[in-house]
């Protein structure tokens, strides 16, 4: 499945990311929890070079918390300050003024030092639909930022107040050209980070429904009320098995056409939705190891 998608206000994002840097005491990137490569622009650590970083694992409540845990200590020992966070519910959002506060304290007791007390600027970078603009929202403890479950909404840049001595400086969402990578185009599709409508959602779903098969298998199960699932046969692929499995879901479902046969155009939609909405489970679809 080849991904591309470079909307032109992501070009004039990166502009705008490369003039405004210079004005930040800080950058905190936000990265689904799920997917925290997958969900990180490559180009960000060059365009904001040298300036402290605080990363927010958001959607924990959608992870796997083992898979959460590994990560925030990957993020760490690159230096970054990490933060958890399920913006939707609120939980973490709490935390991120102080969080901010102590990645900046050498600044702020110069600052003190020398009877200044100035507002700390803090550029707030994500992909798409990471929930960026929810948890812009949660902090600011009001309605700032345009917030839709769909990729792309933030289309321009935006100053938050958070109190006396913080601001943020809300950005589009961002991605790259190209996907290099299968596995990143498929990690971001099946998030919802790249909108469905340029998509084969059988394909798609048939990729997902491989790796939950082979890597959370009881919660397919459970989900879809399987006893068993389809053995994958020797050198059968992820299409051909995640079929099998989007086969028999939508079976269980009693999603069926005329001739008895399954629609998997529906259960693969009903999948996504599921998946995206947290009703599967917790997962985590890629690990500090693989990367």
């Amino acid at each position: 499945m080849n991904i591309q998608w470079y909307p032109g206000h992501m070009t004039k994002t990166r502009r705008m990311i490369a003039e405004q840097i210079k004005n930040m005491d800080a950058v905190c990137e936000i990265l689904d929890a799920r997917i925290p490569i997958s969900s990180r622009n490559p180009d960000v650590d060059e365009l904001t070079a040298g300036k402290p970083r605080l990363v927010v694992l958001n959607r924990v409540d959608q992870a796997d918390p083992e898979g959460t845990r590994q990560w925030a200590a990957y993020f760490r020992a690159k230096g970054y300050a990490v933060l958890e966070s399920d913006a939707k519910g609120g939980a973490g959002t709490t935390k991120f003024a102080a969080a901010v506060r102590s990645l900046l304290a050498d600044k702020l007791r110069a600052y003190a030092e020398k009877g200044q007390n100035r507002v700390m600027r803090v550029m707030i970078l994500g992909v798409p639909n990471v929930g960026k603009s929810t948890f812009i929202n949660k902090i600011a403890g009001r309605r700032t930022a345009r917030a839709e479950d769909r990729p792309g909404v933030t289309r321009s840049k935006q100053w938050v107040p958070i109190d006396r001595q913080l601001e943020l400086l809300d950005t589009p969402g961002i991605l790259w050209p190209k996907f290099e990578d299968q596995s990143v185009g498929l990690n971001l599709a099946f998030t919802g980070a790249v909108k469905d409508e340029i998509l084969d959602i059988e394909e798609l779903a048939c990729h997902l429904m491989a790796y939950l098969g082979e890597n959370y298998p009881e919660n397919l199960k459970s989900a879809y009320k399987l006893e068993t699932l389809p053995e994958r046969e020797d050198g059968e692929n992820d299409i051909a098995w995640g079929f099998a499995l989007l086969t028999a879901a939508g079976r269980k479902r009693g999603f069926l056409i005329s001739g008895g046969d399954v629609d998997t155009e529906r259960m693969a939609k009903i999948l996504l939705d599921e998946f995206r909405g947290g009703r599967l489970g917790r997962f985590t679809l890629e690990m500090p190891k693989e990367t």
